[in-house]
């Protein structure tokens, strides 16, 4: 399982840090279960959200699992808006229930 926690605005660099560590881990796994935890989290920069639709769009099917946790309800919405771009089982979780989000991902019934 991977877990990633955001706030603020990503941006390239935060792509450039992140990707080669996903692929790695696809690389090694397989197919993986990602925990996306934002905290205080306010979009992408312009080159970030190019960074963002080339990412889902190479690893459309490597992810089997994705919990979305955060606590507004714009990154409620993105749990519904990401279903096109993947073909991860896809759930979101608020802030306080970040514990029920990996039990969810580690669970076996799919």
């Amino acid at each position: 399982m991977l877990e990633v926690q955001v706030g603020g605005k990503l941006d390239h660099e935060d792509y450039q840090d992140f990707v080669p560590k996903f692929e790695q881990l696809i690389k090694e796994h397989g197919k993986i279960r990602v925990l996306f935890e934002m905290v205080d989290f306010h979009g992408w920069k312009a080159g970030a959200l190019w960074d963002d639709i080339k990412f889902d769009l190479k690893h459309f099917a490597d992810i089997e699992r994705l919990a979305i946790v955060g606590d507004t309800k714009w990154e409620q919405g993105m749990s519904l808006f990401c279903r096109p771009f993947t073909t991860a089982k896809i759930h979101y979780f608020h802030l306080d229930e970040v514990d029920k989000a990996r039990a969810w991902l580690e669970g076996d019934d799919l």
